[in-house]
């Protein structure tokens, strides 16, 4: 008789039962979406940030060694600290080397132009190949540094074109496509360079050219990388020369900045890395703020829900208060009568739970190709618990109406006065 009561509920009610079922499968679908997005969505953000900006540097470990003799510095000059070009595709052989989004080398050299005024020269990569062991990959500024803007041409690594910064080509009236002369070397000028920095003065060029015209050839006098990593906690802070050996293997085999910047260290000889502290901080903000809003939208969503779920299990109950006046009269015990509306409630919050969760895949789906042109991950651990929630959901928004039907009273209920 029970489960026929819950059957009739169902056929009798279409309508008030399909609304409740689309209230709470719009819910569920936000929330399943946003869920979805939070949990995958520190990767994207870090992947999308280090196409932007790098998030190491390795410098020559010299620039880091101060020696100070009766309060005199008698450091080494930092010109003649340099690294080693040659030791940079080691790195895809460190044990964080998928982590490893591209790396640029830099060397500026001060020059000077054909009319013999001062300039620096800085010698890079801008998509320079490289193989190491079995592997090919691609690396240079046209990873690392995103917001460099060109208009015209970038240089070949191999050749010897060079990019000028818009500020210097106003200056000196070059446009691409001329010759420059610099350290007495011709060069084309491929395209002008716009980011908004320091290289809007410079003469950006293949890192063999500085090299050159240093006379140093493989040096590099500083290093970034960019590398994905995870959120600091507690033990990323630690020093790791105070870690036993176990907590110590924790701490190496875990992607932290900290860790990676150690591994650089023991790939590149003589070299000192450190994490760019504010590309770090800034990239913890923008997640801590996405998720922040992510959290309130999956808030408002659900609350929504469970007062579109209220307003029509209120106007269901109402229309069924003579049935739930005959129950009681016919000896029905409150507990029976609140178990019938709360299954009702079950079997909708699993069928629309069920709905909205697929719903909430395809959203998930459509906002990250929009977003992160890539695919979310979906943890199949997320479905019992959307269930979960769309069951709570829906409870919370039936508790108020289904009291209201326990409480009435069978008299006035048969008479239509409830």
């Amino acid at each position: 008789m029970f489960f026929r009561l819950v059957y009739e509920s169902f056929r009798r009610q279409k309508r008030r039962k399909l609304l409740a079922g689309i209230a709470i499968v719009l819910g569920v679908a936000v929330a399943t979406a946003m869920i979805a997005i939070a949990t995958d969505i520190g990767d994207k953000i870090n992947r999308e940030m280090r196409t932007y900006r790098a998030n190491l540097l390795v410098t020559p470990q010299a620039d880091t060694l101060d020696v100070e003799i009766g309060g005199v510095n008698l450091k080494p000059p930092s010109d003649g600290a340099f690294l080693d070009e040659a030791d940079l595709p080691k790195i895809k052989g460190m044990f964080w080397r998928h982590n490893i989004v591209g790396f640029a080398p830099m060397l500026p050299v001060t020059t000077h132009l054909n009319n013999g005024s001062a300039v620096t020269l800085l010698g890079t990569y801008f998509a320079k190949p490289f193989s190491f062991g079995k592997e090919d990959f691609v690396t240079g500024v046209r990873s690392t540094n995103g917001w460099w803007k060109v208009d015209g041409e970038w240089p070949r690594d191999d050749a010897s074109d060079v990019l000028i910064g818009q500020r210097l080509a106003a200056n000196l009236h070059v446009k691409r496509g001329d010759t420059l002369t610099v350290g007495g070397e011709q060069h084309r000028v491929s395209g002008i360079l716009s980011t908004g920095d320091a290289e809007d003065d410079e003469v950006v060029a293949p890192l063999a050219v500085a090299q050159r015209i240093l006379g140093r050839p493989g040096a590099v006098r500083r290093l970034y990388v960019s590398a994905l990593t995870k959120p600091e906690d507690a033990l990323a802070r630690r020093d790791p020369k105070s870690m036993n050996p176990e907590l110590f293997d924790r701490w190496y085999c875990s992607p932290y900045v900290q860790s990676i910047a150690y591994q650089l260290q023991e790939t590149i000889s003589h070299s000192h890395a450190e994490q760019i502290r504010q590309v770090e901080q800034t990239e913890g903000n923008v997640l801590a703020r996405i998720k922040g809003l992510m959290l309130l939208v999956t808030l408002a969503a659900l609350f929504a829900s469970a007062l579109a779920v209220s307003a029509a299990m209120a106007t269901a109950i109402f229309e069924r208060r003579a049935e739930v006046g005959l129950m009681k009269a016919l000896g029905g015990a409150n507990a029976s009568i609140a178990a019938l509306f709360f299954t009702e409630a079950a079997i909708l919050a699993v069928l629309g739970g069920a709905a909205g969760y697929g719903a909430g895949l395809i959203l998930a789906r459509q906002i990250g190709r929009a977003i992160f042109d890539s695919d979310i991950s979906i943890q199949p651990v997320l479905f019992p618990i959307i269930l979960v929630i769309a069951v709570v959901v829906t409870f919370a928004g039936s508790a108020a109406a289904i009291r209201k039907a326990v409480l009435f009273d069978p008299v006035f209920a048969l008479r239509g006065e409830a």
